[in-house]
């Protein structure tokens, strides 16, 4: 009887070590808050190789002050602490590639959190966010 038991509580751990092994190895490379998206932090080369790939849609997330000091070309605005966020993203095809950036990166993440959540499934934001870009020489504009 005690060996049954021991055999029982083995096969349990086993097949706990499977599961998470599996939940581990489902989320690889993946930082977001939902199960089904793929987020990343990317450095401004990385963000550039992205931010270039057809189809990508580029995320600027800071208030409309900060995003006419200067942008990233093509860029389009959304302000991830206006009220309006969620209402604006919800707008946006969740299917599409998102690379998205902020001043320093903070608010970035905020950002792919809350569209993690909504259902966004393929998010990287800039690492440094534009003082990188900047930093790293990558175009800024006005427009």
């Amino acid at each position: 009887m005690i060996l049954r038991s021991r055999l029982a509580r083995a096969a349990a751990v086993a097949a706990l070590g499977v599961a998470l092994a599996s939940g581990v190895a489902g989320c690889s490379g993946s930082t977001g808050s939902s199960a089904h998206a793929t987020t990343q932090s990317l450095d401004a080369q990385a963000f550039a190789a992205r931010a270039s790939e057809p189809g990508v849609v580029i995320l600027d997330v800071r208030t409309p002050e900060e995003f006419a000091t200067g942008h990233l070309p093509g860029a389009i605005n959304i302000d991830v602490e206006s009220g309006s966020f969620t209402d604006q993203v919800a707008s946006l095809d969740k299917t599409a590639t998102y690379a998205v950036y902020c001043r320093s990166g903070n608010r970035s993440a905020v950002a792919m959190d809350q569209m993690a959540g909504e259902g966004f499934t393929d998010l990287a934001d800039l690492a440094g966010g534009i003082t990188a870009w900047s930093q790293a020489g990558g175009a800024i504009v006005t427009n």
